[in-house]
Formats: C-alpha cells, structure tokens, sequence
C-alpha cells in the first residue's frame, strides 16, 4: 500500500530504504501457481458483491522497456478550478495485454471517487499528459517493475514507489491477490489507493482489530491481519 512502498518486505529480514520500499504479494503455501494470484479466474460476467469482475489476464515477464504516456484527461479543464488539485500522469509500458487509455480511466476514476484520497472532491487529481507532476502512476511489467524498484528484491511479484513513480505490477493488476480473492475490482482499487497513498506521504499502517476494515495502508496484499478487505482511505 514513505517515499517508496509496497505490501511486507523481500521476506530477507532487511529493512529497506525509506527511498524505495516494495509492496508484497500475498502466498499460500503449497500452491502450484504464482504468488498472490487467486486459484481461479473469473469471466468477466461473474459478480463479486454485486459488482462485475473483470477478466483475470496473464502478463508477459517483459513488455518492450518503454512507456507511454496517457492522454490528459477530459476532465481537467472542468477540474483545475473546482478544488484543490493534484497533477499526475498514466504510463503504460508497451507490449503489455492493456490498452493505455483503459487503464488511465481506470486510475482516473479509482482517485476521484468520493472515498478515495481526493475525499469527496476536496482534492481532484487532474491526469496530464506534460508539464510537472505530482507523480506518476506506472503499470509496468515484472521485468521492468523489478528495474524500476532495485535495489529493493521485488522478484517480478510485487509493486513498489520509487522516486515520484507508483509502480503497479502489471501481473497483480492482471491476477489481484490471495488476500481478495476474486475480487479483482475491488483489488484493483486497493493497489492504487496504497501506492499513491506513499506517494502522498502516507505510511503503512496496521490492523486497527479483528474483524474491522482494514485500513488502506494496512499491507493487505501480505495480509489482511484479521482485518476485512478495504480498498479505501474513506470508506465511509
């Protein structure tokens, strides 16, 4: 979920740098599959709490090296003088099995929901394609994401921020987690909430008791901790 952050550690017992720390899959042991992915994918008709799942989608190790750079948003214009705003940008690196449109309107809409960071439109976060950034929202390969994260060990599973870029895995926003189960929607959420939660200055947090929402910066992709699923600063 700072400076640089992800869920738990290497898992080598080292502390690592406020400057960049990664986001940890969830494992069950025993498990002939990839760490943090559930057992089955859904079809994307499948519901989980009443809401539509995506398609689970398996990523390549390594896209081309390369990213590009969404467009600003529509909505920019409209936003620059209803708030506070927050300028950020959407990379997508190239050769991964996701359009690079789809995705920035997917974060677009994860940080402009009223529970999310900008807290019922108190701050908008305005996607740009130029100009300064606040940060940068990164879906990047394992390969690419394990650059972009060293010196940390994220092992091609795990999702980090380092410097101004939140770097999401494209195989956990592909395959989602153990701790969520099928939902992959409300995963999706979760990932961007935490990571830009470090980008915004937050640091983790724990389970505040059994059975309660856990909070956003709790390292929910490890484990909820007894916790329940939250992918939400303000959930309300």
């Amino acid at each position: 979920m700072a400076v640089a952050a992800r869920d738990g550690g290497s898992g080598d017992g080292r502390r690592p740098p406020r400057s960049a720390r990664p986001e940890a899959a969830g494992t069950r042991a025993a498990a002939p599959r990839t760490p943090g992915s559930p057992r089955q994918a859904r079809s994307p008709k499948q519901r989980r709490d009443g809401r539509r799942q995506p398609q689970r989608v398996r990523v390549p190790v390594s896209g081309t090296g390369r990213f590009t750079t969404a467009p600003a948003a529509a909505s920019a214009a409209r936003f620059s003088g209803a708030a506070r705003t927050v300028r950020y940008a959407v990379d997508v690196e190239g050769g991964l099995p996701f359009d690079a449109a789809v995705f920035a309107a997917q974060v677009q809409r994860i940080l402009n929901d009223p529970r999310s960071w900008g807290h019922g439109g108190r701050v908008r976060f305005v996607r740009v394609a130029h100009g300064p950034v606040a940060f940068r929202v990164s879906l990047a390969s394992p390969a690419l994401t394990d650059r972009l994260c060293a010196p940390l060990v994220t092992g091609g599973e795990l999702s980090c921020r380092s410097g101004n870029r939140s770097v999401i895995n494209a195989r956990r926003w592909g395959q989602g987690a153990v701790t969520y189960g099928p939902d992959l929607a409300s995963y999706r959420e979760y990932v961007v909430n935490h990571e830009v939660g470090h980008a915004l200055g937050h640091g983790h947090e724990q389970c505040p008791g059994r059975g309660r929402r856990a909070p956003v910066m709790v390292q929910q992709t490890k484990s909820l901790q007894g916790c329940r699923i939250n992918p939400w600063p303000f959930p309300g």
